[in-house]
């Protein structure tokens, strides 16, 4: 199961301009959202590494978000 709250979850997609969410499609999004988290927040962690750092800075967060792409 994913760490995201599935009803934080269902509140994205409403915002996003659904009318009604199935909790299988919150679900799902959910799980996705995770593993991307967990792949930006490794790649964070290596670049911190990198910088011989054990904190994880905003900038970390962002210049893992921009090498993903």
């Amino acid at each position: 199961m994913a760490d995201l709250p599935i009803a934080a979850i269902d509140r994205l997609i409403r915002k996003a301009g659904a009318e009604r969410v199935s909790e299988d499609a919150a679900e799902e999004l959910s799980k996705i959202l995770s593993e991307v988290a967990m792949d930006i927040s490794k790649q964070a962690i290596e670049l911190a590494q990198h910088a011989k750092r054990k904190t994880v800075t905003s900038e970390d967060i962002k210049l893992a978000t921009k090498t993903m792409q």
